[in-house]
């Protein structure tokens, strides 16, 4: 029952933020997206936490991703280069967690290297836009594709439940494609069709890993 309410309350912020991203008003952003993004805060610390170590790795990556949609949220062009730390840091964090579940010899699969292979097409069509901007790029790609290589590692292994692994994959993948629409807004064509598919698959994405802080 708690879950619902917290998640029908962030559909509700959700809508309302998309509303003002459609009109481009600063303040309703501000009173919107921390709202949301503290509703999948809230939902992490609920559940049960069945592997209380994957829960503070997971956790502190949700309070950075907050951080992250903060500053994203600010007009000043330095705030989405702090937006970006945030959001590797919260990266950082989510691999951290998932290298808990399961050892990094067992990251080394076919699925990495399609996820390289994505990761390269997707630097590729961003390049030529990048600008100053090149070298913090790369290295958020770079963490961003580790995080979705490591969520695939916990799905592939019979040591974690499935609930959990699906959570997480699903989470994990919604998440980088969120961030897809969030470099084409920022470097190549700024319109509100970046946000409106681009903020439910990122709240979406989040609510999913927040859930699996229960790995059922």
């Amino acid at each position: 029952m708690l879950n619902n309410g917290i998640m029908v309350a962030s559909g509700l912020l959700l809508m309302a933020l998309l509303l003002a991203e459609k009109n481009d008003s600063l303040k309703g952003k501000l009173m919107t997206k921390p709202l949301a993004s503290l509703g999948f805060i809230l939902l992490a610390v609920v559940q049960t936490h069945t592997v209380p170590v994957y829960y503070y790795w997971l956790l502190a990556g949700l309070i950075f991703c907050l951080g992250g949609d903060v500053f994203l949220a600010l007009p000043q062009k330095p705030m989405f280069l702090v937006g970006l730390i945030s959001f590797l840091l919260g990266h950082v964090l989510y691999v951290g967690g998932f290298l808990y579940l399961v050892p990094l010899s067992a990251w080394v699969q076919i699925s990495t290297l399609v996820v390289l292979a994505i990761s390269t097409v997707v630097f590729l069509w961003l390049k030529p836009y990048l600008g100053s901007m090149l070298g913090p790029v790369i290295v958020y790609i770079g963490v961003i594709s580790l995080m979705l290589i490591g969520a695939l590692a916990v799905y592939s292994s019979d040591t974690v439940a499935s609930r959990g692994r699906l959570l997480i994959l699903i989470g994990a993948i919604l998440f980088y494609l969120s961030d897809l629409f969030v470099a084409r807004n920022r470097f190549v064509r700024k319109e509100y069709v970046n946000r409106l598919i681009g903020l439910p698959l990122y709240y979406a994405g989040q609510y999913l890993l927040a859930l699996s802080a229960n790995l059922g």
